[in-house]
């Protein structure tokens, strides 16, 4: 009884960690579609949020599961391969997509009137936020079961990680909902899919605990970290910051991406 007690206590610290990207992703309920400013700099400051979370957290946990997992001293090296592997794969997925559904391919202007134009950005918009959502989960997913474990073995450690990791899931949901809400004008769209993004959490608690556990180790993991970066890296250089230019000014994108870094690197001190 006690130990199914402690099960549903960690679950539910995870699943308060996971679906705090819900609170970045409520931003689309209070944003003007029609204010490029905040585009820019709200672009911009999720840019921030995945470089910095990539460099500063996920590549060294990438580092440390590889040596752990018995890589013979070449976890760098491991590492380091998984995350140009991780670009890699985010590259050929963005080349696969045909031209004509790709709003990355660049187009002529004289060949688009107003109304094409419109229609190729917000595309842009839209499968920028959803790739910000596919590599935002896949992220999460392992952060779902280091809270679930710490939680398992200390109640209280468990509920710091949770509540830290909860700050910066905020951030990381500002990043999916404000592209997906610029291109759709949905709010509900833009809401949804933050929330999708950080339910990977409390998948990745009750997988890894009672299905995977068994299967998966510190070099896997340590692998899937590498690359998540990669790819959260990519998308950042890539799309991010290239449209928050597009929307405003030089200075509001690199505010917004100095913010992002800022406040990711506030959530990261406290779960220190």
């Amino acid at each position: 009884m006690e130990l199914e007690g402690s099960v549903w206590f960690a679950f539910l610290l995870t699943l308060f960690a996971g679906l705090s990207t819900g609170i970045g992703g409520a931003i689309a309920f209070f944003a003007r579609r029609t204010n490029t400013r905040f585009l820019a700099v709200a672009l911009g400051f999720s840019a921030g949020v995945m470089i910095y979370v990539s460099f500063v957290e996920i590549i060294p946990k990438a580092f440390e599961s590889l040596e752990n997992g018995a890589a013979g001293g070449n976890g760098v090296v491991l590492g380091t391969i998984g995350f140009f592997a991780g670009i890699l794969l985010i590259m050929v997925i963005d080349r696969l997509v045909p031209s004509f559904e790709n709003p990355h391919e660049l187009h002529k202007v004289e060949e688009m009137d107003s109304a094409q134009k419109l229609k190729l950005e917000r595309q842009a918009l839209h499968r920028m936020g959803m790739l910000s959502a596919l590599a935002i989960a896949i992220h999460n997913f392992p952060e779902g079961l280091v809270t679930f474990v710490s939680a398992m073995h200390d109640p209280k450690l468990g509920l710091t990680i949770a509540i830290a990791i909860a700050i910066h899931n905020i951030p990381e949901g500002v990043a999916v909902s404000v592209p997906i809400y610029y291109a759709t004008g949905s709010r509900r769209k833009a809401f949804f899919y933050s929330v999708l993004s950080g339910l990977a959490e409390p998948l990745g608690a009750v997988l890894g605990f009672f299905l995977l556990r068994a299967l998966l180790g510190d070099a896997v993991f340590g692998m899937v970290f590498a690359g998540v970066a990669g790819i959260m890296v990519f998308i950042s250089l890539d799309q991010l910051l290239p449209t928050a230019e597009r929307y405003g000014e030089h200075h509001l994108c690199i505010y917004g991406l100095i913010s992002g870094m800022a406040v990711m690197a506030g959530s990261l001190l406290i779960l220190d």
